[in-house]
């Protein structure tokens, strides 16, 4: 890495291969972060224990699979940190000495815990404000916990969507608290980089994810994405191929255009839409083309990486040797400012 970049922070929890809304929202701006700043990506298995405690039977299946979807989407380990959270012993470490200065309040209020309460919940009708009974005393420090992955790496930076802004606020009053507190200004106050998240909703037209089983997986074979796109949401007031279609109204596949096809593309499909020259089913047909076009190379790297395990063992491996050596040699400063052994 060279000297004088910024340092960028982020990471991801492992749940399972990554679908395309992961793609298109956060691995296509890590790529390109890689080229301006020093980046660390962590594969945050600490942070899926906290909601899946009691599922953990998948879990080095789910980081591996992350890896492997990174890396085939271009995250290059010669130019980018990828670690394991519990790789770096230094992070519990760190978030235990911060929640000593951590208000509880703080923590009671902030919206990165009351996300993850409502995935511990499955987001039920019933969800009230009350959440004695299904908060553990991890998930409880769930965004302290997030602030020592920030600032293990003093990292000055961390890629968010407008609507995460509040999610790293708690990381910003910690850092200060740190700073008033022990008369330092050791630690950087993190800052949002503001990126632009497209949406991308799952083929029901329902938010994308794993657990509604509405996802296309990037890993996913082009018979399988093209099974997935004929089964998508279009203009649900246009019956007959000869109704005239209203693209505005089309609630997947058309904003699956706006995304993944060019400007010429975007043109001639809505214009014969508009005038039923072409109906749906034309429509998604040729939109699986579009995407499996997109996803083919990534698909065939992935593909190579499935067959060599060692190697993505070595890139864990290597990846969490440097995040742990720059943890540990931040968190010794840390305990020097708070006069501790």
């Amino acid at each position: 890495m060279q000297a004088g970049k910024k340092r960028i922070m982020s990471g991801m929890r492992p749940t399972g291969k990554l679908h395309i809304g992961h793609y298109m929202g956060v691995l296509t701006n890590w790529v390109k972060l890689q080229d301006e700043y020093h980046c660390y990506f962590a594969v945050a298995d600490w942070h899926a224990l906290t909601t899946k405690y009691d599922r953990t039977e998948g879990l080095r299946q789910n980081i591996t699979d992350a890896v492997m979807d990174w890396i085939a989407s271009g995250i290059d380990p010669e130019r980018s940190i990828i670690y394991v959270q519990s790789l770096i012993p230094e992070t519990a470490e760190l978030h235990l000495l911060l929640s000593m200065i951590t208000p509880q309040n703080w923590v009671e209020r902030d919206p990165t815990l009351k996300d993850m309460i409502k995935i511990l919940r499955g987001n039920k009708a019933e969800e009230t404000d009350d959440a004695s009974g299904i908060v553990s005393y991890g998930l409880m420090g769930y965004p302290v916990l997030q602030t020592a992955d920030i600032i293990q790496f003093n990292a000055s930076l961390v890629p968010v969507g407008k609507d995460q802004l509040a999610h790293i606020e708690i990381s910003r009053d910690i850092t200060r608290r740190f700073n008033h507190i022990y008369k330092t200004d050791f630690f950087v106050e993190p800052q949002p980089k503001l990126t632009e998240i497209p949406l991308l909703k799952g083929i029901d037209g329902q938010k994308m994810g794993k657990s509604f089983n509405n996802d296309i997986k990037i890993s996913d074979s082009e018979q399988d994405t093209a099974k997935k796109i004929m089964r998508a949401i279009t203009d649900r007031s246009r019956i007959k191929k000869t109704d005239p279609g209203h693209p505005d109204l089309c609630e997947v596949v058309c904003p699956y255009y706006e995304i993944f096809a060019d400007g010429t593309t975007i043109k001639k499909q809505r214009y014969e839409c508009e005038n039923a020259i072409r109906g749906c089913a034309d429509c998604k047909r040729e939109l699986a083309e579009i995407i499996n076009s997109r996803f083919r190379t990534i698909r065939q790297k992935r593909k190579e990486l499935e067959n060599n395990p060692d190697y993505l063992y070595q890139v864990i491996k290597a990846g969490s040797e440097k995040a742990r050596e720059s943890a540990y040699a931040n968190l010794r400063q840390v305990k020097n400012i708070m006069q501790m052994y």
